[in-house]
């Protein structure tokens, strides 16, 4: 084909290409609005890379739809021709689609678990389900709880304790193990002992004052009763995941809730 032929073809597919443009934006649109409104709320977006997959899995799928109806569509094709080329395209812009919707599933946090001295967001694939009966039923890489708050619970054998060291040198966490979580209630008197002072936090990044103070004074203008509404009295620890270490938690001194959250290092590397 001559290159005046191929720039004739392609200038005739272009309408087509471009109505199958927009459709895809709108249906990415669609998938940002459950990736973002239910499968990753802030700041899990961020701390999750539920942000940087969503973008990745929407401009394959965005590129992928048109492209594929820029080059086989064509108005000289006949009625049967096109049907198929129509259906060929749709199934794999839809097959790219959902295997990017379930590898989001899997990558939804499901958990934010305290443990030892940090919290650690945990997601569907992060999960030791080595025993299946340990899994609480609202586990699900398709489900639409938010991220509920639990503590680790303290290994109730010398024998629990040895296997867990073990695990964790094989790089499961216990916040990672469903049968060693615990309520976060259980757990507060811990993160309270273990929650560090604003001002160390303001030491340790200097550069950054304006901006720790700007998120610790919005996180102490939402006090419930008991708490406090000094954001110089909040307390703090960093937040983990598997994409990052570059998050931190605001606590409350009395009632041990998460107040907010900074995106800035808590362990002072």
């Amino acid at each position: 084909m001559s290159t005046f032929a191929l720039l004739s073809r392609i200038r005739a597919s272009a309408p087509w290409a471009l109505r199958h443009l927009v459709f895809s934006l709108v249906l990415a649109a669609l998938v940002a609005s459950l990736v973002i409104g239910a499968w990753f709320p802030p700041p899990f977006v961020e701390i999750s890379g539920g942000l940087s997959l969503f973008v990745l899995i929407a401009a394959v799928d965005v590129v992928c739809g048109p492209a594929l109806t820029l080059l086989l569509l064509h108005p000289g094709k006949t009625r049967k021709a096109l049907i198929v080329d129509i259906g060929l395209i749709s199934v794999v812009q839809l097959a790219a689609l959902m295997y990017g919707v379930h590898t989001l599933s899997l990558a939804r946090p499901i958990a934010l678990v305290f443990e030892v001295d940090r919290f650690r967001v945990v997601s569907y694939a992060d999960l030791d389900v080595s025993r299946p009966e340990a899994v609480p039923d609202w586990v699900q890489p398709w489900g639409f709880e938010t991220p509920r708050l639990l503590g680790v619970r303290s290994a109730r054998t010398a024998e629990e304790k040895w296997e867990s060291v073990d695990a964790s040198l094989q790089g499961i966490e216990p916040s990672q193990r469903p049968d060693w979580w615990q309520d976060y209630d259980s757990s507060t008197s811990q993160v309270k002992k273990r929650a560090k002072p604003i001002e160390l936090l303001l030491t340790m990044h200097p550069h950054d004052r304006q901006r720790v103070q700007a998120a610790a004074s919005q996180a102490a203008v939402k006090a419930k009763e008991h708490e406090t509404s000094r954001y110089e009295e909040l307390l703090w620890l960093p937040v983990v995941s598997r994409q990052t270490m570059g998050w931190v938690a605001f606590i409350d001194p009395h009632t041990a809730r998460i107040r907010g959250y900074i995106k800035i290092d808590g362990f002072g590397v």
